[in-house]
């Protein structure tokens, strides 16, 4: 795909918002705006919400309108940009979402492919331009995760892409070099976020414009100092970067890969560790929460290793 100058940029550093969500199952809204508020002193790049890390899937719509517009509300009084994610497997509940969030003119907002059926190319083009239509001038950003029922490979996504230009980006997972060489032949006109742990990689590769990242869940400010230090010294990202992967395949991967939990439950486990605001470890049910008493423990741990991202 050729690039599209018309498509504007994205990039940097964005925060993903957690639900505090309490035992009665209920979102804690009082711990959600605190939330906020925290992450736009840390000075991130920008604030998105509803991706899977806040539970986007088990919400429900009046839920999701008070979510919205508080994140709106106080990113707007501070200057913070925001993305809306809109997803939800079903395609007419995220259509309506979309028109929704387009009122509150978020920065772009976040759509997944409807995923009870995978859509093949020729209807993933016909729903992003419904979307688009919908999103009446908001940008897109498409989202297709690893865990996803299709997921696209570069040349796939740069072709559907490239028939609806309102799509300026893609969350995606990265992989080895000749993904990277995929990416750069057939996506170069896209805003790519590929996984936070993998950023300096995707900057040194020339693909990655940022991350929607796992690492700011850990550490929002550390994440925004180590994303910035990506300009200056790259071998000493890369570096970090090395280190950061390792604590994660050793303390983190082996609570989904052994036993079972959710993407969603790593993330909240991360925050957790990284002590800096009111989220917690708890998920919605019917998804099991990682102990807190976990990331009590890892904390000690996460300092020793990775003291970049405590300053």
């Amino acid at each position: 795909m050729n690039a599209k100058t018309s498509r504007p940029a994205i990039g940097g550093n964005w925060a993903s918002l957690l639900l505090p969500i309490a035992a009665d199952d209920s979102i804690e809204f009082d711990k959600l705006g605190e939330e906020i508020d925290i992450l736009i002193d840390a000075g991130v790049d920008g604030i998105y919400s509803n991706g899977t890390a806040g539970e986007f899937h088990n919400q429900t719509e009046k839920e999701f309108d008070s979510i919205q517009a508080m994140l709106a509300e106080r990113c707007k009084a501070s200057s913070m940009p925001f993305v809306i994610g809109a997803c939800q497997p079903d395609p007419l509940i995220m259509l309506n979402r979309v028109r929704r969030a387009a009122a509150l003119d978020p920065r772009a907002i976040q759509v997944i492919l409807p995923d009870w059926w995978p859509l093949n190319d020729a209807e993933a083009v016909d729903f992003l331009k419904r979307v688009a239509e919908v999103a009446d001038g908001i940008p897109l950003i498409l989202y297709n995760p690893p865990h996803a029922k299709r997921v696209l490979a570069p040349k796939e996504l740069g072709m559907v892409c490239a028939a609806v230009p309102e799509v300026i980006g893609i969350k995606l997972a990265d992989g080895d070099t000749s993904w990277y060489a995929g990416a750069r032949r057939y996506l170069s006109g896209l805003s790519l976020f590929v996984p936070g742990h993998h950023l300096a990689t995707g900057i040194k590769e020339g693909v990655a414009a940022g991350s929607f990242s796992n690492v700011a869940c850990l550490s929002p400010r550390g994440a925004q100092a180590w994303t910035v230090s990506m300009r200056n010294d790259i071998d000493a990202a890369l570096d970090l970067e090395r280190r950061i992967c390792t604590f994660m395949d050793a303390h983190i991967v082996p609570f989904r890969q052994e036993f079972g939990y959710s993407n969603a439950a790593l993330d909240k486990l991360l925050s957790a560790i990284g002590n800096w605001g009111p989220v917690g470890t708890r998920l919605r049910f019917p998804y099991r929460s990682i102990d807190m008493a976990e990331a009590v423990r890892l904390r000690r741990i996460a300092r020793a290793e990775l003291p970049d991202l405590f300053p």
